[in-house]
């Protein structure tokens, strides 16, 4: 059965997540264990992790989107060059953040490297109205290249 306290949490949650989040802080700091709403503390932590790995591999795909722009779009890349290459460094910056932060995530992004591909290669053969046989089947690249700070394709 929850205390009143428990209940008092639980209820916070719903209705003012930030005083609920202040309110188990305080909580975890003054060792008010038995006062924690841990059901909901738990989920916020699983869905933390969850939003990481989201946030890496919306990066990669966002970072392959990019580089293939410039590998292949010759009709716009003239103009775009320079914007895609910058939000390249942009993509590789963050990904570099995120894997600082979480060093764990590194084999979950060679994991998910191919796929990455594959869903940027969809994403760019509709904006460049070509079929998706356009693009290579497999990665052109390895997941070392991709993400070096001055690797543009060109090396290909």
């Amino acid at each position: 059965m929850k205390t009143s306290t428990e209940q008092n949490t639980s209820t916070l949650y719903h209705k003012d997540y930030h005083l609920w989040l202040e309110t188990t802080i305080q909580q975890l700091r003054s060792r008010e264990f038995t006062h924690v709403d841990w059901e909901n503390l738990l989920d916020e932590l699983e869905s933390m992790g969850k939003n990481n790995r989201r946030a890496v591999k919306s990066l990669l795909t966002r970072l392959w989107e990019h580089l293939l722009k410039l590998r292949y779009w010759e009709s716009e890349k003239e103009y775009n060059k320079n914007k895609w290459k910058s939000e390249i460094t942009t993509f590789r910056q963050q990904i570099r953040d995120e894997l600082s932060d979480s060093p764990s995530l590194k084999p979950y992004l060679v994991e998910i490297f191919p796929n990455t591909y594959q869903d940027a290669k969809k994403v760019i053969a509709r904006l460049m109205d070509k079929p998706i046989q356009f693009f290579p089947e497999a990665p052109p690249a390895l997941s070392e290249d991709v993400l070096k700070e001055d690797w543009f394709f060109e090396d290909l």
